[in-house]
């Protein structure tokens, strides 16, 4: 998987990015993807086969939506042993969020860094002009 569409934040502990995106369907995938990204390199493809998992979520306000997103995900993957290379959002605004994740059996990846959870220390998700931007910080 690319960087490009997500970047690193300097922080002392954790692990903090920034994703941007004309959409907010986009911002959510890509937000869920760089957690991917981050956490997980593709070393084979001895167990084929895909496993689409429905994520819904509701929140008050679409920065509790992103957390709980992000966190949901990184729950159903390690419950599920799925690495998500994909992510379809099929329906979104500022308090839900309906998507399904396409992931892979994970003992095809090898692990680079255990994700445990992402937190509100210096959220942000904000629109500027057409873009869609989040700054979040990765308890690892």
């Amino acid at each position: 998987m690319k960087k490009s569409f997500y970047r690193f934040i300097e922080h002392t502990a954790d692990i903090g990015i920034r994703v941007k995106s004309f959409s907010l369907a986009g911002l959510f995938k890509n937000a869920g993807l760089a957690i991917t990204d981050i956490s997980f390199q593709k070393q084979t493809s001895q167990y084929p086969g895909k496993h689409n998992i429905v994520i819904r979520q509701k929140a008050a306000n679409v920065e509790e939506l992103f957390i709980n997103w992000l966190n949901e995900l990184l729950s159903v993957s390690a419950v599920e042993s799925l690495v998500f290379e994909d992510i379809q959002v099929t329906q979104i605004n500022e308090n839900y969020v309906d998507a399904v994740a396409v992931g892979r059996d994970m003992r095809d990846y090898k692990l680079n860094t255990e994700i445990k959870a992402a937190t509100y220390h210096q959220l942000k998700v904000k629109k500027t002009g057409l873009i869609w931007q989040a700054e979040v910080i990765l308890d690892v």
